[in-house]
């Protein structure tokens, strides 16, 4: 893997060579190499739309599957005692890391298959580690022989198997995570030595990657990792972002992150990131992401893992996350053979059916002024300032049978608000589906009570048997999923509460309260640059 050295001046002009001829572009703006100009970028408005991506890790260090996708590292330089037995008693003497190479077959990898799984988890983006900090590239990287899934393993292109059923398959955008640095690359560790005044890695190996990776498969989402210490300028950074930005073929859709270069993480790039299973749990002044692990202990698949190692479904972060203005970014590790274990697929599959009842609560929202209740804990709210809208999500069902919202303030005749779906003891009706009514909240009509003008309305919401039914006040639900609709004209005042009858609550069900307000109810101005 050791390249020749070359002149300072050759590698220039070899890097300069790199880059594709400059397509012809309209007036738009060009962006200088300087982080001023970089960071003034605004991002694609799909990346804030969409709130939801998967993360997918996988590579050689899927092959061992012990411990974490670091194995190479904490066996070989950390030394660390577990993962030395670990290879002592499963493994001959003499066998290196780069004799799992070979192991890593991908047999049962099918592209199309996973693509239907993403698709069907909800997620609106997914990105791939095309190259960790092993230095295996996912493609045919000219500039990685013989460490690659073509030359290596399952002798396959990867990435561009699964670009193509994404991009063919789904309505998700296609992206890519890449490990800036290499862990034992003998070229990156001869720059480190010279406390990188030497560039030669970055010049040889990781930037002609980048521009392959970009011209060939085009990422809308490229998660840079792994600065190994260096700064920005080692990597050039800079002035690899502005071609990015100014003439690569993504240039109008790309969205990136923050890992430049040592410091530039939370304070230059795209949106930020800031740490691994970063969640601030309030609103930030710039756009950022959670990228959040199902496995609390690693990235990559681990054979060692117990049920209780992953996270439930009510544990992932998705609606704190996009609350307070983040995305979130759900990480899965595939086994060395091309499988999404059950698990995994299971979390997935469980979030893509809570969004698909309660996906208007978080696709293309905003922050409102308040990211949570001030009166119950667990609820979180979100906003479409455009269709004047908030919505409040509630992430456990009340024991006591009342929900109060602390926030949420009315104004008479003038605030509609719509209920989940409820349940309720099957009565002398055939089934448990929910029913639709209309009441107005003026004196005592149906199940609606007012307790004295200018006071919170307690709205009971309660299944009413067939035999019962109103033409004027209740229809059919035409779905299981539908809402439990109350309009209101009554004045509501710092909280309210529902009331509602039922036994038990379902997954599955709404989960949020949506308000329609006029224009004295202001959304929260979320001041989100970039």
């Amino acid at each position: 893997m050791r390249a020749p050295a070359l002149p300072g001046l050759a590698l220039a002009l070899a890097l300069l060579l790199l880059q594709p001829p400059r397509p012809a572009r309209s007036a738009a703006a060009r962006f200088d190499p300087t982080w001023e100009s970089l960071d003034a970028r605004q991002l694609p408005a799909w990346f804030d739309q969409a709130k939801f991506g998967i993360f997918v890790h996988w590579g050689v260090f899927s092959v061992p599957s012990f411990g974490s996708e670091w194995f190479w590292w904490y066996w070989q330089k950390e030394k660390r005692q577990k993962y030395v037995n670990f290879m002592k008693d499963n493994y001959p003497s003499g066998f290196k890391y780069e004799d799992f190479g070979p192991l890593f077959t991908a047999t049962f990898f099918n592209a199309n298959q996973w693509a239907d799984i993403f698709q069907a988890s909800g997620a609106k983006y997914i990105v791939l580690t095309s190259k960790h900090h092993e230095g295996f590239t996912l493609w045919g990287s000219e500039y990685s022989w013989n460490w690659n899934a073509v030359d290596e393993g399952p002798k396959r292109d990867i990435v561009k198997e699964l670009e193509v059923a994404i991009r063919n398959r789904t309505d998700l955008h296609f992206g890519l995570y890449y490990s800036l640095f290499e862990w034992f690359h003998p070229l990156f560790l001869e720059d480190e030595s010279s406390s990188f005044h030497k560039r030669q890695f970055p010049v040889s190996k990781m930037l002609p990657e980048l521009y392959e990776l970009v011209n060939k498969y085009r990422p809308e989402v490229l998660w840079s990792d792994g600065d190994g210490g260096a700064p920005d300028h080692y990597w050039n950074s800079t002035g690899f972002l502005a071609w990015l930005y100014n003439d690569s073929p993504v240039r109008d859709t790309v969205v990136t992150n923050d890992r430049w270069g040592k410091g530039s993480i939370c304070t230059h790039g795209g949106y930020y990131t800031c740490a691994d299973r970063y969640n601030p749990g309030h609103l930030l002044p710039h756009k950022w992401e959670n990228c959040m692990t199902i496995d609390k202990f690693s990235w990559g698949y681990r054979r060692d893992a117990g049920i209780g190692d992953y996270l439930t479904i009510e544990e992932l972060q998705l609606v704190e996350t996009v609350s307070c203005g983040g995305n979130f970014l759900m990480n899965i590790g595939p086994t060395l053979d091309g499988i999404i274990s059950t698990i995994f697929e299971e979390r997935l599959r469980q979030m893509g059916t809570w969004l698909k009842v309660n996906g208007e609560a978080i696709y293309e929202t905003q922050p409102w002024r308040s990211q949570n209740d001030t009166i119950t804990p667990d609820v979180w709210y979100t906003s479409k300032p455009k269709e004047k809208l908030v919505y409040a999500i509630f992430l456990k069902w009340p024991t006591s049978g009342k929900l109060f919202l602390g926030q949420p303030k009315a104004t008479g005749g003038a605030t509609e608000y719509e209920c989940p779906a409820l349940m309720s003891e099957k009565d002398d009706t055939e089934d448990y589906r929910p029913q639709r009514g209309k009441h107005a909240c003026e004196g005592q009509a149906n199940d609606t009570t007012v307790k004295g003008r200018n006071t919170p309305c307690i709205l009971r919401a309660r299944h009413v048997p067939k035999s019962k039914l109103s033409e004027t006040n209740y229809t059919k639900m035409p779905s299981l999923h539908s809402d439990f609709r109350v309009s209101s004209h009554c004045t509501l005042l710092q909280q309210f509460a529902i009331e509602v009858y039922c036994k038990q609550f379902f997954f599955t069900y709404k989960t949020i309260f949506k308000f329609a307000y006029d224009s004295e109810i202001k959304s929260v101005d979320s001041k989100l640059s970039h």
